[in-house]
């Protein structure tokens, strides 16, 4: 049973999540405004480089979100109409969308009950002849079974996308997530690890790829390098006799570019990584201790030779529990300003996805029950002791309702 709960703790909303901003990135993004260059510079080049390293891979793509660096990736391996990709039902619904904004089918296979990562034997038994890649998505970070999904893919020869949006700084048997397969994707929106505010990163050890997704990302402009140019083609030369490359477009491309500004926040964050890392394990230190000895919730499972970064803390309640029952607990903590969410619904589930393909209830029903009873907690660099008791002791007090009334 949770301690006492005392009236005074709440005197202000606790959030799902808050980025961790300091006169660092504020002083960095002074810096870019101050230089006027706002796009196309070297701050993008420094912050690339410096997730590059991170993730020891030897390219790597600035853009404006994960969504568009998958999308890229998947134009990048030449996947789309006619194509299947192999992904999880239990995810954010960008995973699958790219798929379909490439022109391919995304098919699901259901999850592990632990990880809540795709199972290995369930993916492989859904390759086909169609299936040209697999995009496996780290599901809150977890980096289960990822060196699993490397092999299925090297022994079927075809390409391994890593949806790692949710896993910067984690690893697993001493590997960086970002670097499994043949290309990773990042995501930088404010409730992830660091922020760029929106923003997406691609990292590939194939030049092949990152020179492709550095076209797409810019209006498919020419590869750099691939044909001579009169003049420098940069925007900063806009006023020139001849623009070069600049207005020459090779291929359908987007404007998928990453501002200045936004790489700035990004170096000024990944200078900082470490410590961020740090107070994130922290933090899911505390609901650990104060959650563990609660029959009615589950925490999280990782694997052995593990490392997390902890992109949020999402606990399950145990299988006694309904959806009704969650949502009603969901919304007792909200009553108590405490944040708290479903992290995720299924995707095969939602109202776009069952009438285009006709997912019914049942199809996925390891994953459908591990949405049914999810509730994510509130989690921030800066959560504090007292904060992880009220919410622990809130969640807990919630419990104890649902329970009563069962009696």
């Amino acid at each position: 049973m949770p301690r006492a709960m005392s009236a005074t703790m709440s005197t202000h909303e606790i959030p799902l999540s808050r980025p961790d901003i300091t006169s660092a990135e504020m002083d960095a993004v002074e810096a870019v405004m101050r230089s006027g260059r706002l796009s196309i510079g070297p701050v993008q080049e420094q912050f690339e480089q410096l997730v590059a390293a991170r993730t020891d891979r030897e390219h790597a793509v600035a853009c404006s979100s994960g969504t568009a660096g998958l999308h890229m990736a998947l134009l990048a391996l030449g996947i789309g109409p006619g194509d299947e990709v192999i992904t999880t039902p239990f995810s954010f619904i960008a995973s699958s969308n790219v798929i379909l904004m490439a022109g391919a089918r995304p098919v699901f296979v259901d999850i592990c009950p632990k990880t809540l990562n795709m199972d290995p034997q369930k993916l492989e038994d859904a390759i086909t002849p169609r299936t040209k890649a697999i995009l496996a998505v780290e599901a809150l970070g977890n980096p289960a079974y990822m060196p699993e999904y490397e092999q299925i893919a090297a022994k079927r020869e075809i390409p391994l996308i890593e949806d790692c949006c949710e896993a910067l700084g984690c690893a697993i048997k001493g590997r960086a997530c970002g670097s499994f397969g043949r290309v990773g994707v990042f995501g930088f929106y404010p409730n992830k690890q660091i922020t760029t505010g929106e923003g997406g990163m691609i990292v590939t050890s194939d030049k092949r790829l990152a020179d492709m997704c550095r076209s797409l990302r810019s209006q498919g402009r020419p590869i750099a390098g691939a044909l001579p140019t009169a003049s420098p083609a940069t925007p900063g030369n806009a006023g020139s006799a001849t623009m070069g490359s600049w207005l020459l477009h090779e291929r359908l491309g987007y404007n998928y570019r990453l501002s200045e500004l936004h790489a700035a926040v990004g170096v000024a964050q990944m200078r900082r990584f470490d410590q961020i890392v740090q107070r994130r394990q922290a933090v899911a230190r505390m609901y650990m201790e104060r959650l563990m000895s609660n029959p009615d919730i589950i925490l999280p499972t990782l694997p052995a030779e593990s490392v997390m970064s902890w992109f949020v803390f999402v606990v399950r309640l145990s299988t006694t529990y309904t959806r009704d029952e969650r949502d009603r607990i969901i919304a007792g903590m909200r009553r108590h300003d405490v944040g708290a969410a479903d992290y995720f619904p299924c995707i095969h589930l939602q109202p776009f996805y069952r009438e285009r393909f006709g997912y019914a209830p049942g199809d996925f029903p390891i994953a459908e029950s591990v949405s049914a009873r999810t509730i994510a907690l509130p989690f921030f660099n800066d959560l504090t002791e007292r904060e992880a008791d009220f919410v622990s002791q809130t969640l807990g007090l919630m419990l104890s309702r649902e329970n009563l009334k069962r009696t």
